[in-house]
């Protein structure tokens, strides 16, 4: 017995700017001067957009928040814990080349229920910035 699954459409350039311009409102309506990365499923660059005023770490945070909510499928605000000594994940953000970020604002993006990119935000307070991914990715239709 053969079971089909149905394609997905994939994040697209054009998403990925309205996920951008969504987070971007907000964090301005908010006064915070953020950063925005989208990545695609692949954990390819789609979009990325740092605010004139935002401090330049933030672009590299809103980077790493992506990747690290892409490659675990959840948001980074759930993961804090899990990094904690005698947490499950304790020893991942040093196990692997890549550099993962357990701080909240990066958050996967999942159209008809799968995995299609993600999106993180730095620049604001860790609360701050999950608001504004989650919001963003919430808004994708």
């Amino acid at each position: 017995m053969s079971t089909l699954t149905a394609a997905v459409a994939p994040l697209t350039t054009q998403d990925a700017e309205t996920l951008i311009e969504a987070a971007r409102t907000a964090a301005e309506a908010a006064g915070v001067a953020a950063a925005v990365t989208v990545l695609d499923a692949g954990g390819h660059l789609l979009a990325f957009r740092r605010d004139d005023r935002a401090v330049l770490i933030a672009g590299e945070t809103s980077t790493r928040k992506a990747y690290t909510a892409l490659q675990l499928n959840a948001p980074t605000a759930d993961l804090v814990d899990a990094v904690q000594p005698g947490g499950l994940f304790h020893t991942l953000p040093t196990a692997l080349d890549r550099p993962l970020l357990f701080i909240a604002g990066g958050v996967p993006v999942h159209r008809d229920g799968r995995l299609i990119g993600a999106i993180g935000v730095g620049g604001g307070a860790p609360e701050q910035d999950h608001g504004f991914a989650a919001g963003a990715a919430d808004s994708l239709v």
